[in-house]
C-alpha cells in the first residue's frame, strides 16, 4: 500500500506499507521453508546474494533491461566509485550515452541535410502535379530519393538506437536507491520531484506542484522538436500532420515527468542541451556544397534495378 503525503512531511514522499499471508490449515502439520532479505533493492547486492534480480528491480523488459545491465549499470558503478556528486555522475553518464550514439546521428545530420537541399526539386515536383495528384506527386518525389540516393528516413535512425537507452533511463532512475537524499542543484533528492513551487490547486495529470528539471525538459525538447522541423522540411511537408504530433510530445512528457523521479528529468534535458552541440558541430564539419555535388553526380548515373524489379517489368 502506498499513502502519497504531499507538501506535509518534508522528509518523507509517502507511506508504504506490506501485508503478507501464509495460508495455514490448522488440521495438517504444516513446515513453511522461507528466506527474508532485508536490504536496499541495490544491483549489486541483489546480485550477491543471488536474488531474482528481474521480480524485485523494474529493469525493463527483454532489450531494455539488458541495455540497463550491461550498460548503464556498470558506467553508473564506475562514475560512482570515483565521484560523489550524482548529479555530475549523471552529467558524465550522460555524455558516455551520447558518444554511443553519435555515430548514428552524424548519419541522420547528413540524411536530414540531403532532403534539405533537395526541397527546391521537390517543391518543383508539387508545383508540377498540383493538389489534384498528390499520389502522382509522391511517386515522383520517392523516384527523386531513389536516383538522388537518399533515403527518407534516414533521420529516424539515431531514435532506433537511441529508444531503447531512453526508456531503459525511465526504469533505471526510479529504482536507483544510491540517489535516495542525493541533492544537486536545488533538487533536494534526485530520486524524487524537485519541487519549486506548490501550486494552489491540483491539476490533473499533473500534480500541485512544479519541477523545475521537467520544465527545462519540456522547453528544450520543443525547442529542438521546431530545430528538427526546420533541419527536415522537405520530409514534414509530405507529412503535414506528423508537425503537430511533434509538439505534443513534449507537453506530454511535461505531464508524466513532473512527478517523476528528477534524476530522470535531468538526464533528458542534458541529453538535449548535448544533441544541440552535437547539431552546432556537425553543422560547422559538414561541407553542404560537397554533398550536393555528390547528389548531382548521383542523379546523373542511371539508376539500378533489382533483378526482382528486372523480372516484374518483363512480366
Amino acid at each position: 500500500n502506498s499513502k502519497p503525503l504531499g507538501e506535509t512531511d518534508p522528509y518523507f514522499v509517502s507511506d508504504l506499507s506490506a501485508d503478507l499471508t501464509i495460508p495455514l490449515d490448522p488440521q495438517g502439520n504444516e513446515t513453511f521453508p522461507a528466506k527474508f532479505f532485508f536490504g536496499p533493492n541495490q544491483y549489486n547486492i541483489l546480485n550477491q546474494y543471488k536474488i531474482d534480480l528481474d521480480e524485485e528491480l523494474a529493469l525493463g523488459w527483454t532489450v531494455i533491461g539488458w541495455v540497463n545491465k550491461y550498460i548503464v549499470i556498470p558506467a553508473f558503478d564506475f562514475l560512482r566509485r570515483y565521484i560523489g556528486n550524482f548529479g555530475l555522475i549523471i552529467l558524465l553518464l550522460t555524455i558516455y550515452i551520447k558518444i554511443i550514439i553519435a555515430p548514428f546521428t552524424y548519419k541522420s545530420y547528413i540524411s536530414q541535410a540531403k532532403m534539405r537541399l533537395l526541397k527546391p526539386e521537390i517543391e518543383e515536383i508539387q508545383k508540377k502535379f498540383g493538389e489534384d495528384k498528390k499520389l502522382e506527386s509522391q511517386q515522383a518525389v520517392m523516384a527523386l530519393y531513389k536516383k538522388a540516393g537518399v533515403n527518407p528516413l534516414g533521420g529516424c535512425l539515431p531514435m532506433v538506437f537511441q529508444m531503447p537507452i531512453l526508456i531503459s533511463m525511465f526504469y533505471f532512475f526510479p529504482i536507483s536507491i544510491e540517489l535516495r537524499q542525493q541533492s544537486f542543484l536545488w533538487a533536494h533528492d534526485l530520486s524524487s520531484y524537485d519541487s519549486i513551487m506548490t501550486l494552489p490547486w491540483t491539476i490533473p495529470w499533473y500534480g500541485n506542484h512544479v519541477s523545475l528539471f521537467c520544465l527545462l525538459m519540456t522547453v528544450t525538447n520543443i525547442l529542438y522538436v521546431k530545430y528538427n522541423n526546420e533541419m527536415s522540411s522537405a520530409g514534414t511537408q509530405q507529412m503535414p500532420g506528423m508537425k503537430t504530433m511533434m509538439y505534443m510530445m513534449p507537453v506530454m512528457f511535461l505531464f508524466i515527468f513532473n512527478s517523476y523521479a528528477s534524476g530522470l528529468s535531468l538526464y533528458y534535458f542534458l541529453s538535449l542541451v548535448f544533441t544541440f552541440v552535437q547539431m552546432f558541430i556537425f553543422k560547422k564539419l559538414v561541407n553542404e556544397e560537397e554533398i550536393h555535388a555528390q547528389i548531382k553526380a548521383k542523379q546523373k548515373m542511371p539508376v539500378k534495378k533489382s533483378k526482382f524489379q528486372e523480372r516484374l517489368e518483363e512480366m
